[in-house]
């Protein structure tokens, strides 16, 4: 949520946004935050028990996984003694890099809490070192010596968090609320390497997604090859609580895009279907990152819509100085080998549609934009987007070519800016 609320730009959202906390308080169910919150106001989003960087040092409350074990352990005695449902979300830091002026993952990060000299001591946390000439690297980051030692320190800080959700588990445990807790886990973007965070692209909207229900007939120890987006684990908590999820009706999206729960996929897997499809959207991560996108992706197909796509891709600032991004400007710079699924000039100019075939390129390098034998494909994917971005009002709605005239019924008045096509 980095670009949603910054003390220096002072990114909000709306004040009447109607937040989960505030919905579940309502009904009298004890909520918490332990680590990052990093979302304001803080009016809108009011928990219970709040222990986050604002009141804390980020380090204490997002790497320190024994101090983030004891408070989880303070907030489960509190619901206890109160004898009150409760809802507790757990921020880890990790595996964001360490620092801002030099943002890096090494050797400060993956070292802190080690016992090392001057990195303090974790004790819980049983460190793990990784070679960087033996890591799997992802497909959209460079194979060179600079990026396997950036990602080789990465996995460390994973390992770390790893560590911590083990005893997040046997703290439910301890308190006697294993058995009676749904459990979820997840992250909220992709990571911080090129063609990850900030990106559209499958490695930065594939995320970890986990979660454990102790109802009698959850499925356990199962993959789910449903389409779910982050958009649903709103209305997932809320029915986890029977709480009724509040709704805008329409009939211009079809039910199966708006937000759903996901307790039904614990249960049984529903049948797969090509209209499946989850919704994407990123405007801004800092705010000199202005790159609005806007994405459909189904089974098979993916289309991304760059709003922005006269202008370079913005790079964020903690990727730019890490050496994994060095290495890939130097390379490119000094016109040397640069084992890389792409160019920097791809990656930084983008055309303003993207549409890509999934199943047969799950890499996403050929770019089916304009195809003639997928122009009924691309057009109700265009067509889609739109609806859902109607239904969400989206202020991005009209952009590129035309302006948005606000009002019960949106219209589209064109610019004639060349950009229609």
């Amino acid at each position: 949520m980095y670009g949603l609320h910054h003390g220096v730009h002072h990114f909000d959202s709306f004040s009447n946004v109607t937040s989960l906390p505030a919905l579940l308080r309502a009904r009298g169910v004890y909520t918490g935050i332990i680590g990052k919150k990093h979302v304001g106001p803080g009016s809108v989003y009011r928990f219970d028990y709040e222990q986050t960087e604002e009141n804390n040092h980020i380090n204490q409350v997002g790497r320190n996984i024994t101090r983030m074990k004891l408070l989880a352990r303070e907030f489960l005695e509190r619901a206890n003694v109160d004898n009150k449902q409760f809802f507790l979300m757990i921020g880890f830091h990790d595996p964001h890099r360490c620092g801002h002026s030099e943002p890096q993952y090494g050797p400060f990060c993956e070292r802190f809490g080690s016992g090392e000299e001057g990195m303090g001591l974790i004790p819980d946390w049983d460190p793990w070192y990784y070679q960087w000439d033996e890591v799997q690297l992802p497909f959209h980051i460079q194979d060179t010596e600079a990026a396997r030692k950036d990602v080789a320190a990465q996995y460390t800080t994973m390992s770390r968090l790893d560590q911590g959700v083990g005893l997040m588990l046997k703290e439910l445990e301890a308190a006697g609320h294993l058995q009676d807790t749904l459990v979820i886990y997840t992250s909220d973007n992709g990571i911080p390497f090129p063609g990850g965070r900030t990106n559209l692209y499958d490695p930065g909207l594939r995320e970890p997604l986990l979660l454990s229900s102790p109802a009698p007939g959850a499925r356990r120890g199962e993959v789910s090859g449903a389409l779910v987006s982050l958009l649903d684990l709103v209305p997932t908590v809320l029915d986890w609580f029977q709480i009724p999820q509040p709704d805008r009706e329409t009939n211009e999206i079809r039910p199966s895009d708006r937000p759903k729960s996901l307790l039904p996929i614990l249960e049984k897997e529903p049948p797969a279907s090509d209209t499946d499809a989850v919704f994407a959207s990123q405007s801004h991560h800092e705010i000199t990152m202005y790159y609005p996108m806007r994405a459909v992706r189904t089974r098979r197909y993916k289309l991304i819509h760059n709003l922005n796509f006269g202008m370079p891709f913005p790079i964020d600032q903690d990727l730019y100085v890490s050496p994994t991004f060095q290495d890939l400007l130097n390379r490119t710079r000094n016109k040397q080998p640069l084992p890389w699924y792409k160019k920097l000039k791809q990656y930084y100019y983008r055309p303003q549609w993207e549409l890509y075939d999934v199943q047969r390129d799950p890499a996403e390098l050929n770019n089916l934009h304009g195809k003639p034998s997928l122009r009924s494909v691309e057009a109700g994917l265009q067509s889609r987007l739109l609806a859902w971005q109607r239904h969400s009002a989206d202020p991005w709605l009209c952009a590129p070519g035309a302006v948005l005239a606000p009002g019960r019924a949106p219209v589209c008045l064109g610019l004639d800016n060349g950009l229609l096509d």
